[in-house]
């Protein structure tokens, strides 16, 4: 058995110089020595412990069905890989145009120092100022400290065999790489790992938000402080790295293979080609609120978007953290991005709106179709009866975004308005049809066989349109108290259903009323507080945005303001519920006019919703709401 003693030994060959230090463990290392001051690679459990650590052990034999994997099929587990730490102290940032000074060398396996070197490098240039504040190196200690070629073959002999490790390798290897090139060496191409990224791919951000070295030292509390100085450094980065080592236990990495592919598969993406190439694009745009569109080479509109800082949101387009394959898709075709500087956020989601509709781009999923809405109408015939049309007549409700939603609340209408719910067409005069099983159920009046005239048919109709149009909420109010009934004799289910088809109709009168009124104002003026002691302000006519515009602090905010109705848009109203606007338009600009700190500046005339419309069950229809999704179930 050799002696196990540690020896310094000042080499004698190439590396020779006053600025070199080699210090060598002369002990043979053993696989299964069980130090329990150094680190356990690939410890599985108390069982396995037992065995490393007892190599005389007997291994209990394992019935399995699956082949025994092949040594090369394992890989290399990690207790037998030899790390080779370096870490390398230069004139600059740059390995073309900089050189070497110091080299620090730390060859680790299973856990303990086999070998260490140390050396300073003459650059040959001097050293800028600015790293000798960092590092400490500088020229007078440079002065007699062996040249590139005297300690480069020594490097190399440590990383052959080895695993390259450095904290943020590419640095480290591409100096290391022009040094070989420059000495006309070969690159002896080690495995290279990176604990920096080993360490992203490992710690949780909220754990450790920096992967810097001296962050990574400071959170696992290793008693080696990195100072800028090779050898210091490589020291604190060993230390790293059997804490990184550590942590992968969990995660079912046994072997250097299964390490590196670790760290591939969890490696931030990078940026493509094409987002590259296309960089430049967001040069020229401005960082300001507005709208941009990215355009192809024949000039078609591939995307449009919106954004508070267009540079910003341009230039995300080309960075590795656009990971979308449609976006990337998109992106590999821009050969321009034009943009439209707006006032404030809102004209900028108006304007993206508008665009959206003009040239209906290809990567647009949302608001490709922003006029297309359904309404729920009563038909133009002698016995009206409810349904789901594009477009609206006299007494609609709407709208709604999907066929659907509207159905759903044409269902529940019926539930509250005594309306017919067969399809068939009845004629004015002697309908001859035979009643459906409803009449005798109680649930219609069966005016396809002339068991009730027109003139009584004609008070539900009436009570369709005071509901829309926000005079009488008695059907609501019936439906509430339906829902009360069947609670209160156990039918919860029933009561269920009856709330969510109360909630459905209560928010769709709701949302007409709102839509509605605003879209029948024929101006009303608005403005928020920008945040920085200014105002934003709208100029909005029959539910379009007519005018947009600022008034800074400092800036009287009503010349602003009247200049902006002066050189409004002018609105020309058309028939309909919404006189002519968007949906999704009216939805907006109500939504900014009525919070956020807006004032109103003025209303043309004054804005008024129904009394008795859907805006007093609005909490009610909110709690509905909550209630289904906590029961789990999904209202229609």
């Amino acid at each position: 058995m050799p002696d196990r003693r540690s020896a310094d030994v000042t080499a004698k060959s190439a590396l020779r110089g006053p600025t070199t230090r080699i210090h060598v463990r002369d002990r043979p290392f053993s696989p299964y020595r069980r130090d329990p001051t150094l680190l356990r690679f690939g410890d599985r459990g108390p069982a396995h412990s037992n065995i490393l650590s007892d190599p005389g052990a007997t291994v209990p034999t394992v019935t399995t069905c699956s082949p025994q994997l092949t040594f090369d099929e394992l890989g290399t587990p990690l207790r037998d890989v030899t790390f080779c730490v370096v870490d390398l102290e230069t004139t600059g940032g740059s390995h073309r145009k900089d050189a070497i000074t110091e080299v620090g060398l730390v060859s680790v396996r299973g856990g303990e120092r086999l070998a260490e070197l140390s050396t300073l490098v003459a650059p040959g240039t001097p050293v800028p100022p600015d790293v000798s504040r960092l590092t400490g190196i500088t020229d007078a200690m440079l002065a007699g400290a062996p040249p590139l070629g005297a300690v480069l073959p020594g490097v190399l002999d440590h990383l052959r065999g080895s695993v390259l490790v450095a904290h943020n390798a590419p640095f480290d290897t591409g100096f290391l790489r022009a040094a070989c090139q420059q000495q006309e060496r070969p690159w002896p191409s080690p495995p290279v790992l990176c604990t920096a990224r080993l360490a992203r791919a490992v710690l949780p951000h909220s754990e450790c938000p920096s992967v810097r070295l001296g962050a990574l030292s400071a959170h696992f509390g290793c008693t080696t402080t990195p100072d800028h100085r090779a050898l210091t450094d490589a020291r604190a980065t060993v230390e790293v790295l059997h804490h990184l080592l550590e942590r992968i236990g969990n995660l079912g990495v046994q072997s250097i293979e299964e390490l590196l592919q670790l760290v591939r598969d969890r490696a931030p993406h990078r940026p493509t080609t094409a987002q590259r190439r296309r960089r430049h694009l967001a040069n020229d745009v401005p960082a300001a609120p507005g709208v941009y569109l990215f355009r192809d080479a024949r000039g078609d509109v591939l995307y449009v978007g919106t954004s508070g800082d267009l540079h910003r949101r341009v230039r995300s387009y080309f960075t590795a953290g656009e990971r979308r394959r449609r976006v990337r898709d998109m992106v590999a075709q821009a050969e321009r991005v034009d943009t439209v500087v707006c006032a404030h956020a809102l004209e900028a989601s108006v304007r993206e709106l508008r665009l959206i509709a003009a040239h209906r781009p290809r990567y647009n999923r949302r608001s490709r179709n922003p006029g297309r809405a359904w309404w729920v109408v009563p038909t133009a015939e002698a016995f009206p009866r409810l349904s789901v049309v594009a477009t609206p007549r006299p007494g609609a409700l709407g709208p709604f975004t999907s066929q659907r939603s509207a159905t759903a609340v044409l269902d529940a209408a019926l539930d509250a308005v005594p309306l017919r719910r067969c399809t068939i067409r009845i004629p004015a005069r002697n309908p001859t049809a035979t009643p459906c099983a409803l009449h005798e159920l109680g649930r219609c009046a069966a005016p396809c066989a002339g068991l009730q005239p027109a003139e009584e048919y004609r008070p539900a109709v009436q009570t369709w349109h005071d509901l829309v149009d926000g005079r009488d909420d008695a059907p609501l109010r019936a439906l509430a108290a339906e829902v009360e009934t069947r609670s209160a004799a156990g039918l919860y289910e029933a009561a269920g259903r009856a709330r969510d088809r109360l909630a459905d109709l209560a928010a769709g009168i709701d949302r007409a009323g709102t839509l509605s009124a605003l879209a029948q104002l024929d101006e009303v003026v608005g403005a928020r507080p920008d945040g920085a002691g200014g105002w934003e302000l709208a100029v909005v006519r029959h539910g379009r945005l007519a005018a947009a515009g600022n008034a800074p602090r400092g800036v009287r905010p009503m010349p602003e303001i009247e200049s902006l109705r002066r050189s409004a848009q002018t609105v020309l109203p058309e028939p309909g519920p919404l006189r002519g606007a968007h949906a999704e338009e009216v939805r907006l600009l109500h939504r900014w006019l009525t919070g956020g700190g807006t004032r109103l500046v003025r209303s043309d005339p004054p804005w008024a919703e129904p009394a008795h419309g859907g805006g007093p069950w609005r909490s009610w229809a909110e709690r509905a709401k909550e209630a289904a999704h906590r029961t789990g179930e999904e209202p229609p």
